[in-house]
């Protein structure tokens, strides 16, 4: 397997970036089309910003554990007390549009009007200038990617290229890429709503995927993403794999960031051709066995990597 193969600071043999996605309201009236007047919908968001977000802060507090959170400008706006929660607690920003509208579904004047409006509700709030953006529904477009780089942002969080930090080029503009993934995300195991709804998951299985994921990143020295929404995650049944990710990855030794801290330690690597491309030889790790996830099942371990 070829791939970039990453050093992390302390000699971690990997990184984890634990990301939560703080949506309010404006993640269920922007891409998924409720209105003001579904009141059981607008609840949930708010369950999420009042008792869920809360409670995966005071996780992360335990542990000393900085996170990202990307929030789009209409939830700061209406919720800054959120904002100062999240600096309060020493985790970083990031910008996730400002009425949550996916760019892919929206024109080109809007795609400009979400970035600019939702960097003036962030400042509004008192966030610093966000280093980073994540797209809503994670549908990025061309357009919407060369804005990054007009309007100064250092790196995206939005794309599934690779499973590892790579420069993403696209239309003459080029930009670090922390990237995602479905199966990283709380959303396609445990969201529901009565027009976009999956069968639950049972959070031991979330549990399983998310640490064979460890294991990968541990063998191949890589950052792995993990993406949450208070209103998902910070459900009291669900909590349990966030700790238990958590317990995985400290008990490896590895070394926890947030997306800013990140970019700022893998980009002089990324420049180096032939770090870029140097191929792991690791074995791969044992995790503990209350940890380990069953084999029964599991997919072939190869992929084929793209280069950035």
């Amino acid at each position: 397997m070829t791939g970039a193969v990453f050093t992390w600071p302390d000699g971690a043999a990997a990184a984890v970036a634990l990301t939560v996605d703080v949506d309010g309201p404006a993640g269920v009236t922007g891409s998924l089309g409720a209105t003001e007047r579904d009141l059981s919908a607008i609840s949930e968001a708010e369950y999420g910003l009042t008792r869920g977000l809360p409670r995966i802060l005071a996780i992360l507090n335990e542990h000393s554990i900085p996170a990202t959170c990307y929030v789009p400008g209409e939830t700061a706006r209406r919720y800054p007390d959120v904002i100062r929660q999240i600096i309060d607690a020493g985790h970083e920003v990031g910008h996730h549009g400002n009425r949550h509208l996916s760019p892919a579904r929206i024109d080109e004047a809007a795609q400009y009007a979400e970035i600019e409006e939702g960097l003036q509700a962030l400042h509004e709030a008192g966030a610093p200038r966000p280093a980073g953006y994540r797209a809503p529904d994670w549908q990025l477009t061309a357009h919407t990617f060369a804005l990054l780089g007009e309007f100064g942002f250092t790196y995206d969080s939005s794309l599934m290229g690779d499973d590892r930090p790579y420069i993403a080029s696209y239309g003459g503009t080029s930009l670090l890429e922390l990237p995602v993934h479905w199966t990283l995300d709380d959303w396609p195991f445990f969201g529901w709503t009565p027009d976009y709804g999956w069968p639950h998951a049972a959070p031991g299985m979330v549990q399983q995927i998310w640490a064979e994921e460890l294991c990968s990143a541990i063998t191949e020295h890589r950052l792995v993403t993990f993406t949450m929404h208070p209103e998902i995650t910070g459900r009291p049944s669900r909590l349990t794999v966030l700790r238990n990710l958590i317990t995985t990855a400290k008990d490896a030794n590895l070394w926890f960031a947030t997306h800013s801290q990140v970019a700022n330690h893998v980009k002089g690597q990324l420049h180096d051709p032939d770090l870029r491309f140097r191929a792991s030889q690791s074995r791969r790790p044992r995790l503990p066995v209350r940890d380990r996830p069953a084999r029964a099942g599991s997919p072939h371990d190869g992929n084929l990597h793209k280069a950035a």
